[in-house]
C-alpha cells in the first residue's frame, strides 16, 4: 500500500529533526478540543549547549511556550498531525512541504525546494542586554545580583522589575519636556530599600539630581552608604520623611512606587504643586472610597463577593486619580507595569504635563464618574481643591 501524504509528510518531519535541518513548523486549521487554541509554532533552540524544540501554543489572548527535547518533541507532535491540526507547514534548509487535510481523511501533500542559508538556532541562554548593567556595583550592594552579574536566589523578580521600570522610564523621559540647561531634579517619594531609586540615577546619570524619600530611617541610612560607596553622592541622596510631610519647593520628575492608600494621593499632589513635567505612580492598597462606593443596582449581586469590592474600589481609586490628573493638565497613561508573574503590585500611572490646568470637559468627566460610584470626597481631589459633587 503506498504511504499517505501524512505519511510522507512525517517522514520529513522526522528526517529534518533527526538530521537537525528544522528551521520551523507551523501547525493550523486547529480542530482539537481546546476551542481557544489556534496554532501551534515549532523551531530549534539550543538550552545549554543541548539541542531542542520550543513549542508555542497560540491563543487568542496567550501564547503557551515549551521546550522540548527532540525525541520527545516529535512524539509529541505525530498524533497532532492531521488530527487536531488539519495544516501543517514544515520548514527546512532545502525544501518546506504542505499538507492539508480534510475532515475525511483525504489529504493533499506539497513539496518545495528551495536554496538559502540557514539561520542558526536562537539560543535561549544568550547573554541578554539590560537597560542597567546586570553587573552595576550598586545592584550588587543591594543584594539584588552577584559577582557575576546574576540575579542572587529569590531576587530574579526584583532585577527584572528593576530592568522593566527603566525601560519604561527611557521612554517616558523621551516623551516629556524637560530642561536641558541644567540637571534634573526628581524625587522618589516612598523609596523603600531604593532599588527603582538607585535604577533613576543609573540611567539618568549627571543628568539629574536624585532624592530617595523614606519614613525608615534604617533604610536611609542603608541608601545613602550604597549610594556613597559606589561613587553616586551626592547626585543621589536619601532623607528621612513621610510623604506627607516632606516638603518639595520644585521638581521635574515625581516617582511613588507602591504608596499605600492615600499615600499615592499625597504623592500625586506633592508632584502637580512642585510642577512637575512626569509624574510616575504604581498604587497600592487603594483602600479610601471602598466605604463610599455605592455601585448601581444591577451590580448589587456581584458586589457581595469581597474580591469584586476589592478590585472595584482599585479600578475606581485609580481611574479617578487619572481623570483628576487630566484635569490637571496632564496627558495620562494607565499600564501595567509588569507581569503578575513576578508581583502584584502591578499598576502604573504615568502623567506627562502638557496643559494648564482646569480643564471644564475633564471636570465634568471626573464628577460623572465619581456621582456614578456615589463618590463624594477623595484624597487627592481634596489636595486639588476639587469638588466631586456636581
Amino acid at each position: 500500500m503506498p504511504a499517505s501524504a501524512r505519511d510522507l509528510f512525517l517522514d520529513l518531519l522526522r528526517t529534518a529533526i533527526d538530521a537537525g535541518t528544522l528551521t520551523k513548523l507551523t501547525l493550523g486549521k486547529h480542530r482539537g478540543t481546546d476551542a481557544t487554541l489556534q496554532n501551534l509554532f515549532v523551531r530549534p533552540v539550543t538550552l545549554k549547549n543541548v539541542p531542542h524544540l520550543t513549542f508555542v501554543w497560540r491563543h487568542p489572548t496567550r501564547d503557551i511556550t515549551k521546550n522540548h527535547l527532540p525525541a520527545a518533541a516529535l512524539a509529541l507532535l505525530e498524533p497532532l498531525v492531521g488530527s487536531d491540526f488539519l495544516d501543517a507547514h514544515l520548514f527546512t534548509d532545502t525544501q518546506t512541504a504542505q499538507l492539508e487535510c480534510q475532515p475525511d481523511g483525504q489529504a493533499k501533500l506539497r513539496v518545495k525546494q528551495v536554496t538559502g542559508v540557514r539561520e542558526a538556532p536562537a539560543p535561549h541562554d544568550r547573554i541578554k542586554t539590560h537597560v542597567i548593567p546586570a553587573t552595576a556595583p550598586w545592584l550588587r550592594s543591594l543584594g539584588v545580583t552577584n559577582e557575576r552579574g546574576q540575579p542572587r536566589e529569590g531576587m530574579a523578580d526584583k532585577f527584572r522589575q528593576i530592568q522593566k521600570f527603566a525601560e519604561l522610564l527611557g521612554h517616558l523621559l523621551a516623551e516629556a519636556t524637560l530642561p536641558t540647561d541644567r540637571p534634573l531634579k526628581v524625587a522618589d517619594m516612598g523609596s523603600g530599600k531604593g532599588y527603582l531609586t538607585f535604577a533613576v540615577s543609573a540611567l539618568l546619570s549627571t543628568r539629574a539630581r536624585v532624592q530617595g524619600v523614606e519614613t525608615r530611617a534604617e533604610l536611609v541610612e542603608l541608601c545613602n552608604r550604597v549610594a556613597l560607596e559606589n561613587g553616586l553622592a551626592p547626585g543621589l541622596i536619601f532623607t528621612a520623611g513621610s510623604i506627607a510631610d516632606t516638603p518639595l519647593a520644585s521638581v521635574d520628575i515625581l516617582i511613588a512606587l507602591h504608596a499605600c492608600d492615600t499615600a499615592t494621593d499625597d504623592a500625586l499632589a506633592k508632584g502637580i504643586a512642585a510642577g512637575a513635567s512626569l509624574i510616575v505612580v504604581s498604587p497600592c492598597c487603594q483602600k479610601e472610597l471602598r466605604a463610599q462606593l455605592r455601585a448601581p443596582a444591577v451590580l448589587a449581586d456581584a458586589l457581595r463577593h469581597g474580591i469584586f469590592q476589592e478590585r472595584q474600589a482599585e479600578f475606581v481609586t485609580d481611574a479617578l486619580r487619572a481623570e483628576l490628573l487630566e484635569w490637571a493638565g496632564y496627558k495620562t497613561k494607565v499600564f501595567e507595569f509588569i507581569s503578575t508573574a513576578h508581583t502584584a503590585k502591578n499598576l502604573m500611572i504615568a502623567a506627562i504635563k502638557s496643559r494648564p490646568p482646569g480643564d471644564a470637559a475633564a471636570a465634568s468627566r471626573l464628577r460623572e464618574f465619581a456621582a456614578f460610584y456615589g463618590i463624594r470626597s477623595q484624597q487627592l481631589a481634596t489636595h486639588l481643591g476639587v469638588s466631586l459633587v456636581p
